[in-house]
């Protein structure tokens, strides 16, 4: 059994069992894409997590907050909107973004492939529409 060292900063284990945890709670209640995009987003986040835990506290400070977005619980009512995967999807990105890691961006994942043209009639040819 090999055990992995971590040297990771006081509270770096908590968010990342934050986001384990919100993910697993995530996992009984999403499928398909938005359970695809979950994950992405967890993992995202785990990486800025091991990542900024030596950097400046302004740094850790933006990554605690994306992680604090993407784990709070998404409740309805007048004053907390309903916070959506996606939503949180623009938080981590925009973090992402200005700690200088475009590698851990999380894109879309599209559903259906790009149509592709339709091929040019061959020379010669009536094509006609109605």
């Amino acid at each position: 059994m090999t055990v992995e060292q971590r040297n990771f900063e006081p509270g770096t284990d908590v968010l990342i069992r934050k986001v384990d945890s919100r993910l697993a709670a995530v996992r009984t209640g999403l499928a398909g894409p938005e359970l695809e995009l979950a994950e992405r987003l967890a993992a995202a986040l785990r990486e800025l997590v091991a990542s900024t835990a030596q950097a400046s506290a302004a740094d850790r400070g933006q990554v605690r907050a994306a992680v604090h977005y993407f784990v709070l619980p998404r409740e309805r009512g007048r004053l907390l909107p309903v916070r959506t995967l996606a939503a949180a999807q623009r938080m981590v990105n925009r973090v992402v973004l200005q700690l200088g890691r475009p590698d851990l961006l999380v894109e879309p994942r599209r559903e259906r492939p790009a149509r592709e043209p339709a091929p040019a009639p061959a020379p010669g040819t009536d094509v006609t529409v109605g």
